[in-house]
């Protein structure tokens, strides 16, 4: 993940990959020929929407172009590194703007290229419940502040966010202890000058964290909290992000290192890209076009990654559900005749 604060970069490097396991393939399906006679091998990178991605993108080269693929599971530093040295063909979520040293350098060698944006409007900053600002008539909840717009507005609505073992402060949700969103958003809450009104709470876990979330939108409670997205939070939850200063890099580069907390921005939007090796890419040119192809958005991907979680879905089934429903974005991305064989498979 961009921040990879997120957990995304703390994750442990495992095995290796695990063949895909999808419905046996039509007569019709098997017209196609794959042009490289080994597995295209994926990082596995182990959070929710890179998993959702390669599982998209495996079965479209497997069903439409007739390859096997496989996935090896890891860090991201490991995996990144892999690309490099030949041992990962694709990386389906490149995040641009905090892309990790081992990428740098095998980019710099020209080992790894990365050929397509896959989404260019990945959130993430301080949030609120819709219903906090604008009610829900629905579930019969009045707009507890229709004026909070900005972070700066938060010094009046301690009692709203109120802190159950600080009574007079509010709690602000941050990342758990040790991710590199916790040191930034500590930061900003010195640089805005809410260390004294508010509570920097630390959940244990991302999972903690996401399920304070969800408590709070199903019991209709205001919460203030840190979060990011393409995430099944972000697509199951309505939300209100809370304006900051424009994003200025400097200054959020101060904040990162804690150099400089006196002032603060807005985290920046970030772009997220797919990235290859360049022998995979010589060898599999069609394969590639397919990939420099793939487009999504943070709202869509958080959208599937919603319909994962509500309905206990792994990637895979959640990859079929996206091909069967969003048939007017993935068969862009493709010829008619791959096209109509992954049809012809789901």
């Amino acid at each position: 993940m961009k921040f990879l604060s997120a957990g995304a970069t703390t994750l442990i490097a495992i095995g290796i990959g695990l063949s895909f396991q999808f419905k046996a393939i039509p007569a019709r399906a098997a017209d196609a020929s794959c042009e490289i006679d080994r597995p295209v091998m994926f990082a596995g990178l182990n959070y929710d929407s890179a998993l959702f991605h390669n599982a998209v993108a495996r079965y479209i080269i497997e069903k439409g172009y007739g390859c096997q693929t496989d996935a090896l599971p890891g860090e991201t530093i490991p995996l990144l590194t892999g690309a490099g040295k030949g041992d990962i063909d694709v990386v389906m979520e490149i995040w641009r703007d905090n892309v990790a040293d081992a990428w740098k350098k095998a980019e710099a060698a020209g080992t790894v290229k990365q050929i397509g944006v896959n989404f260019d409007d990945a959130v993430e900053g301080w949030f609120v419940p819709a219903f906090v600002v604008k009610g829900d008539e629905k579930r019969g909840i009045k707009p507890l502040a229709p004026d909070l717009k900005s972070v700066s507005d938060l010094p009046k609505y301690t009692d709203l966010f109120e802190d159950p073992e600080e009574p007079g402060k509010g709690r602000f949700y941050n990342c758990p202890s040790g991710w590199v969103c916790e040191k930034i958003n500590s930061n900003k809450l010195k640089a805005y000058g809410l260390e004294d009104s508010y509570t920097n709470f630390r959940p244990g876990t991302g999972a903690a964290l996401s399920a304070a979330i969800a408590s709070a939108n199903k019991r209709g409670e205001p919460i203030l909290y840190y979060y990011w997205g393409p995430t099944w939070v972000m697509g199951l939850y309505d939300s209100v992000k809370l304006e900051e200063p424009a994003y200025n890099k400097e200054i959020f580069d101060k904040l990162k290192d804690g150099s400089d907390v006196s002032q603060a921005t807005a985290y920046p939007q970030s772009t997220v890209t797919v990235g290859v090796n360049t022998g995979f890419m010589k060898a599999a040119p069609t394969l590639t076009k397919f990939l420099s192809n793939y487009h999504t958005s943070s709202a869509l991907v958080s959208e599937m990654l919603a319909y994962m979680q509500d309905e206990g879905e792994q990637p895979e089934g959640a990859a079929e559900y996206f091909l069967k429903n969003k048939q007017d974005v993935w068969t862009k991305w493709v010829p008619a005749d791959v096209a109509q064989r992954v049809k012809d498979s789901l």
